[in-house]
């Protein structure tokens, strides 16, 4: 039995179009598998920022901490205000505030970041003598 061309083109065409859609199949196979790993990794990129701001700041109010109880803190006066801090310190920080609040023997230095996912508050209290 001999084939003839007509036939043979049928069976090429039909060939391309199941190789076509294998392959889209397996293209949105492997997006779906791609998505959560792709969301993850961002939302994982965020967490790691936010730590890091987290970390900066603490070292930063610990330091600023320091210096308050070893005598700094008889510059102010009572009660809540902001707490200059020096724009060569915060330029790793995002946009936010140091309030400090003296209350008698009280002192407490508080970082207040402006954005979401910026680390949190950062809070230090002492007493001096």
């Amino acid at each position: 039995m001999v084939i003839t061309s007509k036939y043979r083109n049928r069976s090429r065409r039909f060939q391309s179009g199941a190789l076509m859609t294998d392959l889209i199949v397996g293209l949105g196979i492997l997006v779906i598998a791609l998505m959560p790993l792709a969301y993850s990794l961002a939302q994982e990129h965020k967490v790691i920022r936010a730590s890091y701001y987290k970390a900066a700041a603490m070292e930063i109010i610990d330091g600023e901490m320091e210096i308050l109880m070893a005598g700094e803190w008889r510059e102010f006066k009572e009660g809540s205000q902001p707490y200059p801090l020096p724009p060569e310190i915060v330029k790793n920080l995002p946009p936010g505030k140091a309030v400090l609040t003296i209350t008698g023997k009280l002192i407490r230095l508080e970082w207040q970041p402006g954005q979401k996912y910026s680390g949190g508050k950062i809070l230090r209290e002492g007493v001096v003598k």
